[in-house]
């Protein structure tokens, strides 16, 4: 396997290139804040290879790798030098074979070398097995585990040894002059790879970490980053003091020894949540789903796998919410729609097909192979977890209803299960779980053509959701195996997801497991993109507060409530106030936001959500209901909960006492004060809201698209623009209502003819009318 030569991420602390002659790496030794992002950018200090080297490019290889690590090799005739390239160890190995090792800086000049000053062009001959090195990066040690060799350095920026070696030499950077007692006690034991395994007892799962040492294995010095030093069990750790590397992930600290248990708790929940509904919310969670349920839109081919995954999956949410109520007569035509909406991706003629790419290995939309802007990049593996585990989530749910459609369609959905998990090394046709980085501790959404340049991943929550989804499909197959490995990837990612997305303004700027010491940033509350190198509060194509946020939040499940710990929800919420009060922002950001606060509130959240109008692509407002009323400790939150009138009334005008008249329609027109002459309305309910019709004429309300004219009965169908949420208003008395638009947040105000226009831009401009009972 020949190797590219752009920079990587690591082995963390250091950042590396496989150059034409040597690996060039460095550790970057600049940090800054610029208001949003913290950032350290990628620097080389070093080139490590060996004289006899060509140059040829195709002179370096790859010789193995496992799930973490890759071991690389540099040859040329019979010399040849070998470097472990593995995450967390704070030296660099090399091994020799025959050859003359040479050291190149890329940071300017060697000012000093064993302790002796380089002037212009002076140059230096030390024999020993440690050297210490300066030049524009500050100082490293270069030491030779195989016996005392000469070095000769000069100031022109080369160290090049007396002659051929065999034998091993160390390399790392020496960042303060306290860390050197500690470097040159361990040097001698290094390793040499790293198996990343894990076990299962109950609902407790253990990953570890080990690795094959050269040297012994319990004096192993490797480097930890806060989520580790969390969760591993019995930790032999030295001083902090004592070694660190400041990183985008925070401080890396020194651990001994070869084997590291992290253990984590393991989800119990599956499909539902584990309380039932608040039974003051049962009565509004019925209606909703009948009324979405009887409102599926067509079955039509999906565009992409994204959206559609999104829609298809919460689509399957309202089977498993009627299920847990006891409503199976719903389920059918929700598994009917499902099914109907799948079969699009098994027809060669749909838009997004999925096929199998040979390069690397994985099911892609077929429409993206050559193109990165097709489905955010999927054929270029982008976003895959996300993408799958929607897929996933809403097949389990058929499975879990029709054994038929499973045993046909079964083979095919598993390929997009092996595509984001698969646990097995010996699997041919894909990777172990593609997108997880075991290291870091979470999965990176950017595939093999990144834009940014570096790994990233803005969607914490579906990343959760991706391995959700094959919990949910490993759940209704049976497959036990690969339901607890689900498990155990839902855990770390939401582990993850409390250490590196969600900020704590309160947080110590000392405490040893602080990622982000910059209060400045942590004041920030949400992390929007985790990347290799920077890491802040945006996003690639918004910056609301409300939509950093809610992007790791969504899609809200069950599965979820663990994530959603009461410190980050409660400064999200205070964080994201001002958004969530202004009607300009999106209701579909809003409405997540709403139910990660319901864990602390649930009585404020669903005051808060029942002003919702929309849910956006992958809520809807069963789901908000449920999970709001499955809060732990819900007890009559819905009781309070404003809704719209139901039934047939007058409408009329509190500043006039004039009712709508049947004269004027289909314009709503409050002209007379005689309820004689009042047209009849019929109110009926909609998630959150409801429709106005009138009764003569049979025609739906409909807003004004520009609110500069009045409203009118002239719709014989209701949709979007026909939907109005009918409130107390504030500060009047008993049984005066304010009317607002949902498709456009704007109130009804009257006119001086009494023309009811939907053109108030606040609740306090509203006009004040009664719904009087016909």
């Amino acid at each position: 396997m020949y190797l590219s030569c752009r920079m990587v991420a690591g082995p963390f602390p250091y950042q590396s290139h496989l150059g034409a002659t040597g690996i060039q790496f460095g550790v970057s030794s600049s940090r800054d804040f610029d208001g949003v992002s913290i950032h350290q950018p990628t620097q080389t200090d070093w080139s490590v290879g060996f004289v006899e080297h060509d140059g040829n490019i195709q002179n370096r290889k790859a010789l193995s790798w496992d799930s973490q690590s890759v071991t690389v090799q540099y040859f040329t005739g019979s010399s040849a030098m070998t470097s472990y390239l593995i995450p967390g160890a704070p030296y660099l190995t090399f091994s020799y074979s025959g050859a003359t090792p040479m050291l190149t800086s890329t940071n300017g000049a060697i000012t000093s070398f064993a302790g002796n000053t380089l002037g212009s062009g002076a140059s230096v001959t030390v024999t020993g097995t440690s050297f210490q090195v300066v030049n524009g990066a500050g100082t490293y040690i270069i030491y030779s585990l195989s016996g005392a060799l000469s070095l000769t350095a000069s100031d022109a920026g080369t160290i090049v040894a007396e002659a051929q070696f065999d034998g091993i030499l160390r390399v790392v950077k020496l960042d303060s002059p306290s860390h050197k007692a500690l470097l040159d006690q361990y040097v001698a034991n290094y390793p040499t790879g790293v198996t990343t395994d894990y076990d299962f007892d109950g609902n407790v799962g253990t990953l570890r970490f080990t690795w094959a040492v050269i040297g012994n294995a319990a004096d192993l010095l490797m480097l930890t980053w806060p989520h580790h030093r969390v969760k591993i069990q019995n930790p032999n750790f030295p001083s902090t003091s004592s070694l660190s590397y400041l990183t985008t992930k925070g401080y890396m600290y020194p651990a001994l020894g070869s084997v590291w248990n992290l253990v984590y708790d393991l989800p119990t929940i599956t499909w539902n949540a584990p309380r039932d509904p608040d039974a003051s919310c049962l009565q509004d969670l019925i209606a909703g789903l009948e009324y979405e349920i009887a409102n599926l839109p067509a079955v039509t081919m999906p565009g992409d796998f994204y959206f559609f995954g999104g829609h298809f999956a919460i689509v399957s949410r309202l089977a498993l919410i009627a299920e847990h109520i006891g409503r199976n007569d719903l389920v059918q035509p929700v598994i009917d729609w499902l099914k109907g909406s799948i079969e699009y991706l098994f027809n060669s003629a749909s838009t997004a097909v999925p096929a199998y790419e040979t390069g690397w290995g994985g099911i892609i939309n077929r429409a993206g192979y050559n193109d990165t802007w097709v489905d955010y990049g999927n054929g270029y593996y982008n976003d895959h977890h996300f993408h799958y585990g929607y897929l996933l989530a809403a097949a389990a749910v058929i499975a879990k209803h029709d054994g038929a459609w499973l045993n046909t369609f079964r083979p095919t959905m598993e390929l997009f299960l092996r595509d984001i998990i698969n646990p097995s090394r010996n699997d041919p046709f894909f990777p172990v779980t593609r997108c997880r980085d075991w290291f870091a501790g979470h999965s990176w959404a950017s595939g093999i053509a990144n834009g940014a340049g570096e790994r990233d991943q803005e969607s914490v929550g579906e990343a959760v959701n991706g391995y959700y989804g094959a919990l949910l499909w490993a759940d209704a197959t049976g497959n036990a195996d690969i339901k607890n490995y689900a498990r155990l990837l839902i855990a770390t990612e939401q582990h993850a997801a409390q250490m590196y997305w969600h900020l704590y303004p309160t947080a110590s700027a000392t405490d040893r497991d602080q990622p982000y010491p910059e209060q400045n940033l942590r004041n920030l509350v949400t992390i929007g993109n985790v990347m290799d190198w920077q890491a802040g509060a945006w996003l690639f194509w918004g910056d609301q507060r409300v939509e950093i946020a809610a992007i790791q939040i969504l899609p809200v499940t069950p599965i979820n409530e663990y994530m959603y710990d009461a410190a980050w929800a409660q400064a999200v919420y205070d964080y994201t106030l001002q958004e969530l009060n202004d009607p300009a922002y999106g209701d579909e950001w809003k409405s997540v936001i709403y139910l990660a606060y319901s864990q602390i509130n649930p009585v404020a959240a669903a005051q808060l959500s029942s002003s919702l109008t929309s849910w956006g692509s992958g809520n809807t407002f069963s789901n908000q209901l449920y999970f709001l009323s499955t809060r732990p400790g819900a007890s009559d939150i819905c009781a309070s909960a404003p809704s719209n009138p139901i039934g047939t009334f007058y409408i009329q005008s509190v500043s006039t006492n004039d009712y709508v008249t049947e004269s004027t329609l289909p314009d709503l027109i409050a002209s007379s004060a005689s309820q004689s002459l009042a047209a009849q309305f019929q109110l009926a309910s909609t998630p959150n809201a409801g429709t106005i019709k009138a009764v003569s004429t049979n025609q739906f309300v409909t807003a004004d698209s520009s609110g500069s004219y009045t409203i009118s009965a002239s719709r014989d169908t209701a949709s979007t623009w026909e939907i109005f949420i009918i409130r107390p208003k504030d500060g009047a008395e008993s049984g005066v209502y304010s009317i607002l638009a949902a498709s456009n947040k704007q109130y009804v105000t009257l006119g001086s003819d009494g023309a009811l226009i939907n053109n108030g831009s606040t609740e306090s401009s509203s006009a004040g009318f009664r719904f009087v009972s016909a």
